[in-house]
């Protein structure tokens, strides 16, 4: 079984040395980087040869924040996940990161099977909300609507098929999941999935899911 390669981000020492422990400790999980910095682990990537699937980060670090970090790893290294770990779980700060390409976003104080869970979800299909972040994104997008359907203000056409494999996006279903769904090949679902994101100009599969949220083309089950 392929590991899931894993870094770590966070400038708070004993955090970040639990954390790497907890990492090892998962059979699944491969522990490749831990730094104290958002630069320091930018200039640690070249020498991990593309191998880090997903990097867990801080938002509050010196020099470089959670924020700027997320930007510059979205740019430079777009296929590492990003799962945000942070204390500052206030829906404004989980909207905007989400649309800044992070795949999750997560408190400090969730438990290990969560975290857990998250790392795989991720790697798996791009994107992990619990109900804390789904509810930021669903208030998120509320706030910006008003009575009408939002769907009036959809500037752009989907087709039936992209709607269906937008939705089982949404449902956390994989390119192979979605092909033996709807009968279609991997490839077939990787190009619509692809096709869905630059029509939406999203950038990851996680904006996606928020812009299908926002929308009205899914609603969040509770």
């Amino acid at each position: 079984m392929n590991k899931i390669g894993v870094a770590i981000v966070d400038d708070q020492n004993l955090f970040r040395q639990s954390l790497a422990m907890l990492i090892n400790s998962v059979d699944e999980l491969n522990l490749l980087n831990d730094s104290a910095g958002g630069r320091e682990f930018l200039d640690a990537l070249p020498a991990l040869k593309d191998s880090v699937d997903v990097a867990i980060i801080d938002m509050d670090m010196p020099g470089m924040n959670g924020i700027e970090l997320n930007k510059a790893l979205h740019e430079q290294y777009p296929n590492i996940r990003v799962i945000v770990l942070s204390v500052h779980v206030n829906e404004a700060l989980i909207t905007k990161m989400v649309n800044a390409g992070a795949a999750s976003y997560l408190a400090k104080n969730c438990d290990k099977d969560e975290l857990v869970l998250a790392i795989n979800t991720v790697y798996k299909t791009g994107f992990y909300f619990n109900n804390q972040a789904l509810n930021a994104i669903r208030n998120s997008a509320n706030h910006k609507s008003n009575s009408n359907s939002l769907l009036s203000h959809l500037q752009i056409s989907l087709t039936k098929r992209e709607r269906q494999i937008l939705e089982l996006i949404c449902k956390e279903y994989n390119n192979a999941e979605i092909a033996d769904q709807l009968f279609l090949s991997v490839r077939t679902v990787e190009g619509h999935r692809n096709n869905l994101i630059s029509k939406t100009n999203c950038r990851n599969t996680a904006g996606l899911v928020l812009f299908a949220i926002k929308f009205g083309l899914f609603e969040i089950p509770f």
